[in-house]
């Protein structure tokens, strides 16, 4: 039955159905003789390119996806290029692939319409240092956060300051063309700024924000010199901020999220519930140490097992969120796996009846 309810959440998010989805249920706001053009950066990249392809055939005038190493599936698409790069530690093979995406950004013309793809990852999978900045103080600056226990928000507000895509910046590359983005969200409350750094997206970040980053994480001292020194030019106003809110750079932009964190859980809930459990969704909005947070929903569970609240048994309580890992040592493994042994360590002697997927 856990299979059962896990596999309604990740059909509701399915990449290529929630594409394909998206572009039937409206028109294209491109004119008739307007090329369409895929770019996109994301794990799920090549599903969604493969969605665009059978929905848009020969209209697509060519693309460029950039996926996770070992995420470019089985079968090569007709009009869209897909590279596979490093994630999540940006590497060149992602630097050369967003060179190429960049070049067909700047190419479309007026009439055409750049259709982006965007999927958790993102930020990662599409590294653009601006001048000065070399691929490595990006790859250096991005473990030392992720090490350090930076959110996703915190690690992206200094990468998009970083970069001369993230942060709305590939919509401005893409001007005078229209952009329609489909979105699949990994990140708490689906904020369009934040998912994949945004690219095509008003960025309410800056510099500064992305200096204190550094500062509350203790590692002025060890970051690059040349990622400091942009960093601190830009928070005196020497370098050109990210476009804002209400840039009308995005009068011609569309953001549309087609598939979360939430439609996952309300897809789950409505299968628990069919198969008689008493169900209850949470939380979509769960942060915090894995270890911790694992800790904290083995309480809930044996409150429900002991005294029956917040929901009767059999019952399913749903949980949604992105948590963190500090990492210690040279252990393997990654947040869903130290969730579920921080759980299982605090249910033990429990006995049997209760469960954490």
């Amino acid at each position: 039955m856990v299979m059962q309810v896990l596999g309604a959440a990740l059909e509701a998010v399915d990449p290529y159905l929630a594409v394909r989805r998206a572009l039937e249920e409206r028109d294209l706001p491109v004119s008739a003789e307007g090329a369409v053009y895929v770019l996109g950066a994301g794990k799920a990249g090549a599903a969604m390119a493969r969605a665009a392809e059978d929905a848009l055939g020969e209209r697509i005038a060519g693309g460029v996806v950039i996926v996770k190493e070992g995420h470019a599936g089985d079968v090569p698409l007709k009009h869209v290029e897909i590279v596979e790069a490093s994630h999540p530690v940006p590497d060149r093979r992602g630097l050369e692939a967003a060179r190429r995406l960049l070049e067909m950004a700047r190419g479309a013309e007026e009439n055409d319409l750049v259709l982006c793809l965007i999927s958790g990852g993102g930020s990662a999978l599409l590294p653009a240092p601006p001048e000065g900045i070399a691929l490595a103080d990006v790859q250096q600056t991005t473990s030392a956060l992720l090490r350090a226990g930076a959110t996703i928000n915190e690690l992206n507000a200094v990468r998009k300051h970083l970069s001369v895509l993230s942060g709305g910046q590939l919509a401005r590359e893409t001007a005078p063309a229209g952009v329609l983005s489909l979105i699949l969200s990994d990140v708490i409350g689906s904020p369009l700024e934040v998912i994949a750094s945004g690219p095509t997206a008003p960025d309410p970040t800056t510099y500064r924000d992305a200096l204190l980053v550094i500062e509350r994480y203790s590692l002025l001292h060890s970051s690059p010199t040349a990622v400091l020194d942009r960093l601190r030019n830009g928070a005196q106003g020497r370098l050109p901020e990210t476009p804002k809110p209400g840039d009308p750079l995005f009068d011609r932009v569309e953001n549309r999220v087609v598939a979360d964190n939430v439609l996952a859980l309300e897809a789950a809930e409505a299968r628990a519930a069919g198969l008689g459990f008493d169900t209850g969704i949470v939380s979509s909005f769960i942060e915090g140490e894995a270890r911790e947070v694992g800790r904290v929903l083995a309480s809930i569970g044996r409150e429900m097992a002991r005294h029956g609240r917040p929901v009767g048994r059999p019952g399913c309580l749903l949980f949604g969120g992105e948590t963190t890992v500090t990492v210690r040592g040279g252990g393997v493994g990654g947040r869903n796996s130290e969730l579920a042994l921080g759980a299982a360590l605090a249910l033990h002697g429990e006995g049997a009846g209760l469960l954490v997927a």
